[in-house]
């Protein structure tokens, strides 16, 4: 069980790290670009595909990283999972609290203040996947 809670936890979170970086440094910044006319019809579109993408695979690495707490494998300490699932509530809670509303604010169409705000507020998340991958890939290999 060990190797399948770590690995489990381990590729849900390099996945998302790639995709988060993906969305940070190509995706995000390109909404720019999109033009005034067909902003709003495209960030409905955006808003639906990414969900059917990033939501199942959030989802299994909240059970995952909530696993890795209560039936923690011997060899990982305590404070590895506990900072795991910390991480995954970060990420999650600037999910709620930064980037959905951003978004909403987008779905009316292209504001300048909205789409900074999004950019900005979502290094949040990149930083903690990022870390949390490290963290994982920590685990796994020592």
């Amino acid at each position: 069980m060990t190797r399948w809670l770590l690995a489990t936890n381990l590729a849900a979170a390099l996945f998302l790290t790639g995709l988060i970086w993906t969305v940070q440094i190509v995706h995000y910044p390109l909404f720019a670009r999109v033009g005034a006319a067909g902003f709003a019809a495209y960030e409905a579109e955006h808003s639906a595909r990414i969900t059917v993408i990033v939501g199942p695979v959030m989802l299994l690495e909240l059970a995952a990283a909530a696993a890795l707490v209560f039936l923690r494998p011997a060899g990982v300490p305590a404070w590895a999972a506990w900072a795991s699932l910390t991480l995954v509530g970060l990420i999650w809670a600037s999910t709620a609290l930064l980037q959905i509303p951003r978004h909403a604010e987008l779905a009316a169409g292209f504001d300048a203040a909205a789409h900074a705000a999004l950019v900005a507020t979502n290094w949040i998340r990149t930083a903690a996947w990022t870390a949390r991958s490290a963290l994982l890939l920590w685990l796994s290999f020592r």
